[in-house]
């Protein structure tokens, strides 16, 4: 366990944005995250973290930042079939590496999002047709109000598109401490998203695909796309893709006849953020030290490693009041704001 106080955060949130909190606690257990929760000393509130790869720290934080190093993986066979379950502190890449160096199906469409598992699993990440609800199968937490443990069983986090309950009505209560996966050895790739099958067909022709295969063609694609928040700060995509009536999205057809959409089962249509904002005239745009990213719209970046959370807000707000204008579509951010 560790703590700090007056910490800067810079480095640990992947916008890069030069903010502090008044305190910063690391954990390697649930034992250490309980004390830590019954220090007194420590100003609230309490604030977890994962690799900070999905949050916008628009100033100061006056409380303390938790963050989990819980590791380890435990790998299950039995009649039910597959599990693992993954510390909350565990790099998430690294984890859909090993899934798909021990030939096991689930993650391998989600390989290279920045962040941690834990986190994951309150965000809801999703790529390439896979959200990460699909292949948990319960969420291993610590409850703040009585420092409890339990587990909550997939089918109750609410999940939804880049939402959970974790985000909404149990922000605050509970902290993710691991989370268990559902996964195959059984033959199970997914390829009916965008040009995933497309690449798949280029790269290996009508050869048997193992996870491996479909994880170096998704990082070959991401890398093509996404800065590399090593290289470039950012939060990966900034805005959610808006959902519209079937109305609204004719009414946007008539003009523009090539505008993507994928129907949904109950009738809405989802349009594409980065081709509203593409089509807004706002790629590649920049604003003082943030901008939009060249090769991808749906990305914020921190353009010369100097921006400010007022510079980005700025564009953000921009972005949104173009878009708005143009299209009669309000964007939302996926991207936390704290």
């Amino acid at each position: 366990m560790t703590i700090t106080f007056n910490k800067d955060l810079t480095a640990l949130n992947t916008f890069r944005m030069g903010v502090s909190a008044a305190a910063y606690a690391e954990y390697n257990s649930v034992d250490e995250l309980k004390e830590i929760l019954e220090n007194r000393e420590l100003p609230g509130p309490m604030l977890p973290v994962g690799g900070g790869s999905n949050l916008l720290f628009t100033g100061d934080f006056t409380g303390t930042v938790l963050h989990s190093c819980i590791k380890g993986l435990i790998l299950k066979r039995d009649n039910n079939g597959i599990s693992v379950q993954v510390g909350a502190g565990e790099n998430w890449d690294q984890f859909c590496l090993w899934a798909a160096t021990e030939g096991l199906w689930g993650p391998e469409n989600l390989s290279l999002i920045p962040g941690e598992v834990g986190a994951a699993a309150v965000q809801n990440i999703g790529a390439y047709g896979v959200e990460v609800k699909d292949i948990i199968s319960g969420v291993d937490v610590l409850d703040t109000l009585d420092h409890t443990t339990g587990t909550i069983d997939v089918e109750e986090c609410g999940y939804g598109y880049r939402e959970s309950h974790f985000k909404g009505d149990w922000k605050g209560r509970f902290i993710v401490t691991s989370v268990t996966f559902r996964l195959t050895d059984g033959y199970a790739p997914r390829l009916d998203y965008g040009h995933v099958r497309e690449a798949m067909q280029k790269a290996y022709g009508d050869k048997p695909l193992i996870p491996l295969m479909i994880r170096d063609e998704i990082i070959r694609i991401r890398r093509t796309k996404l800065p590399a928040v090593e290289e470039l700060g950012s939060a990966g995509s900034f805005f959610k893709n808006p959902y519209v009536t079937q109305e609204e999205y004719e009414d946007i057809a008539d003009i523009y006849p090539e505008v993507p959409h994928f129907p949904l089962p109950d009738g809405r249509v989802k349009i594409p953020a980065a081709w509203l904002i593409e089509k807004a005239g706002l790629k590649g745009y920049v604003k003082g030290n943030a901008a939009v990213y060249a090769k991808q719209p749906l990305v914020i970046v921190n353009h010369t490693g100097k921006a400010s959370p007022r510079e980005i807000l700025s564009l953000e707000r921009k972005i949104i009041r173009t878009v708005k204008s143009r299209f009669g579509i309000t964007l939302s951010p996926e991207v936390e704001h704290i």
